[in-house]
């Protein structure tokens, strides 16, 4: 469906566009009467496009300069998002790849044009510091490593962005904080829904003030994991807070604009489902904020797919649906009259990008430019204390309060 209405809505701009340069107006009877039958309508609307190009085509052109990455990981999201997010990236291309599974990486080595000197595994990967093609890593390694390896990675003189949870726990993150400044290096964590239209729109949203005093935060991030799978392992650090529990954490923040004061929560861990010996199949948080304002959040690894966030206010609400998912996004607002019930529900329809080129460009633009980085280490680190928090409420079955 999102398809069908992108593309109705670039035949329409293409035809305004066409319309505008044959010189008709928008008012004139041949749009006013699109379902007219006269022969002048018939004969007088161009049927393709004129041969001069209009003077404002926006032609690409080629980056001064890019940044090399190295991929640390060739798991399934390396493999089939980040890797070929290169393609419509403007400022990265994957340089060098760091893999356990030598054959694995010169396959994906070969299709991406990357040399197989570029090709490092887990004992090697300090040699990085010498390999001058390489100014970023990206570790897309099981959350138990991505510490250990983005601190090396710092050590090693390059800039790192990390995949989230940011970490294991909150020593860790502050570690791999402390790195990148004494590297001097930018560390940035792959929130990636923050280089998106759809959710830049609901930050945008609810900043503005559009949907009055925002009052509550609901939102689900579900899967059904099938075993043997990382997210399963409590040794690799895994678990539905840490893995989709932290895009619904994440989401609150951008949309509330508050840190959570005091968390609750409460977890399942059914005995009779092998796959959660070590983990939670669900969890369900409820973080209170300042204001006054709630946010209640599940996230689970035993449930059909839902990934949704709804903000209501007091002038009106808005809900993503799907929220979290790495495309067909769809945003929806209700805003109007609250007392005279005088409202309407429309969907925003907005033009997608690739998340993951956006953000890996984002983080070339930090590099290259000096631009302010949206997702710093310091946001993730905010995000494993609320994680840590929840897992220490859930096993007490206490509220815990948060600094």
């Amino acid at each position: 469906m999102n398809t069908i209405r992108s593309s109705r809505r670039q035949f329409l701009l293409s035809a305004s566009s066409i319309v505008g340069m044959a010189g008709i107006s928008p008012q004139s009877p041949i749009l006013a009467n699109q379902g007219a039958s006269s022969s002048s309508s018939s004969t007088n609307i161009p049927l393709a496009p004129p041969d001069k190009q209009p003077p404002n085509l926006h032609i690409p052109k080629k980056a001064e300069k890019t940044i090399g990455w190295a991929i640390v990981g060739l798991g399934e999201l390396a493999l089939a998002e980040i890797m070929p997010a290169f393609a419509e990236c403007q400022l990265s291309k994957p340089v060098a790849l760091v893999s356990g599974h030598p054959d694995k990486a010169r396959k994906v080595a070969a299709l991406h044009g990357i040399a197989e000197d570029a090709i490092y595994n887990y004992d090697n990967y300090d040699k990085l510091a010498a390999d001058n093609r390489v100014d970023a890593i990206y570790i897309v390694l099981p959350n138990s490593m991505h510490a250990e390896f983005t601190i090396r990675g710092l050590k090693a003189g390059k800039h790192v962005l990390c995949e989230k949870p940011m970490s294991a726990t909150v020593a860790e993150a502050e570690q791999m904080i402390a790195a990148a400044k004494a590297a001097d290096k930018k560390l940035m964590i792959a929130y990636r829904l923050h280089y998106e239209p759809f959710n830049q729109k609901a930050m945008e949203l609810c900043k503005s003030g559009a949907l009055g005093k925002i009052k509550t935060f609901v939102s689900t991030n579900a899967q059904n994991v099938k075993a043997p799978n990382i997210r399963l392992s409590g040794e690799l650090a895994g678990g539905p807070v840490g893995d989709v529990g932290v895009y619904s954490i994440n989401a609150a923040r951008y949309t509330l604009g508050e840190e959570p004061v005091e968390v609750f929560a409460t977890a399942h861990q059914p005995k009779d489902d092998p796959r959660f010996r070590e983990v939670p199949e669900s969890v369900t948080f409820i973080l209170r904020y300042p204001s006054g304002a709630l946010a209640h959040c599940d996230c689970s690894f035993g449930t059909s797919e839902s990934r949704f966030f709804r903000v209501l206010g007091t002038e009106g609400y808005l809900r993503m649906d799907p929220a979290f998912s790495y495309r067909g996004l769809r945003l929806h607002m209700k805003e109007g009259d609250a007392k005279s019930g005088d409202a309407e529900v429309k969907e925003l329809v907005l033009q997608p990008v690739n998340h993951f080129a956006a953000e890996m460009d984002h983080f070339s633009s930090v590099i290259l430019n000096g631009d302010k980085c949206l997702t710093p280490g310091e946001m993730g680190l905010a995000d494993m204390k609320i994680v840590e928090a929840i897992e220490k409420s859930w096993k007490t079955n206490e509220p815990v309060k948060l600094s």
